[in-house]
């Protein structure tokens, strides 16, 4: 067992993938590679072993943003169906499991430098006993509860990201008759992702009566931010009270007195401005249920290779009981 165990984490946009030993990602294995120069999972793994001269790993574990069964997933916002048998034959690992993103980030849950977690909500430190909730906002969005167990920690799979969009005001509603119009149905996802926030920017600009400034992407927009644009800024403020009310909505589903984590590129490029722009009244806002959400801590991860932290422990976890 002297081999290192080959991890992969599959985004909409990028594949990272590294090797581990005893449960952590090994220093300077990391490598990214975007996704559009690829038409399928096996040359990338298999790029990335020519690159490093890997041959075969103990293990395999692949995390991917999209929903997994019986070993089997597709990617939400990529066009690659992948399994445990594909991992196998792209790599010769006789150990290979295949997981959600989130349920690896909930893996990585206590294992993250403290450097790389910004408080968004402040709150008594994070009991690792307790149930924890990790939202991750990227090129889509997801979230998923964090179980300690004492049979070893339990992530269970979620597809949270396309259950309906909260409503609670006419802008709401305009806004959800705005996001029908691509797919029929207002999901979380539609509003909370990389995609979301340009739509977001593209509806506040409709909105204002100024449809012709509505082309900017989302680095772009997050700059203008930074800079002061007032619709720029309008759409980030929309971000935060739609990510604060449906954060409460999955607190008071999960009570993850443990801590809530917020995990991905736009969640990182959001943090500086969650607390100003009313992300924790929106979280709050719940009535008579407003005093009990305040028990629930709200951090950012900006740690970008949580999910192979995530999978490495996994991984560890599965040779250890086998």
């Amino acid at each position: 067992m002297n081999a290192p165990s080959l991890l992969a984490d599959i985004g909409g946009t990028n594949t990272r993938v590294a090797l581990s030993k005893a449960g952590k990602v090994i220093h300077g294995s990391v490598r990214h590679y975007p996704n559009s120069d690829f038409d399928a999972l096996e040359p990338v793994l298999h790029r990335y072993m020519a690159e490093t001269g890997t041959e075969t790993p103990a293990a395999a574990c692949l995390a991917m943003a999209g929903p997994v069964r019986d070993g089997v997933g597709t990617l939400t916002n990529l066009d690659w169906t992948l399994d445990t048998h594909t991992l196998a034959g792209a790599t010769g690992a006789r150990t290979v499991t295949v997981m959600n993103d989130l349920q690896a980030q909930g893996h990585a849950l206590g294992h993250i430098p403290a450097e790389a977690l910004f408080p968004v909500i402040a709150g008594p430190p994070p009991r690792l006993e307790a149930t924890q909730l990790v939202i991750g906002i990227g090129t889509g969005f997801n979230a998923a509860p964090v179980f300690t167990t004492p049979a070893g920690r339990f992530v269970p799979p979620s597809e949270s990201g396309h259950v309906s969009l909260p409503i609670r005001s006419d802008q709401d509603m305009r806004l959800a008759r705005f996001l029908e119009r691509d797919h029929g149905f207002a999901a979380v996802e539609d509003a909370l992702s990389g995609r979301g926030l340009v739509a977001l920017h593209q509806f506040v600009c409709i909105e204002a009566g100024t449809p012709e400034q509505a082309t900017l992407k989302g680095k772009q927009i997050m700059t203008a931010v930074a800079d002061g644009d007032p619709l720029c800024r309008q759409a980030a403020a929309l971000f935060a009270r739609l990510i604060g009310a449906v954060a409460g909505d999955l607190a008071l589903t999960q009570l993850p007195f443990g801590g809530i984590f917020l995990i991905g590129g736009v969640a990182r490029a959001m943090a500086p401005y969650l607390v100003e722009m009313d992300f924790a009244q929106a979280m709050y806002d719940k009535g008579r249920f407003s005093d009990f959400l305040g028990q629930f801590p709200v951090t950012v991860v900006s740690d970008d290779n949580a999910a192979l932290t995530g999978m490495a422990l996994h991984l560890q976890a599965l040779l250890d009981f086998a």
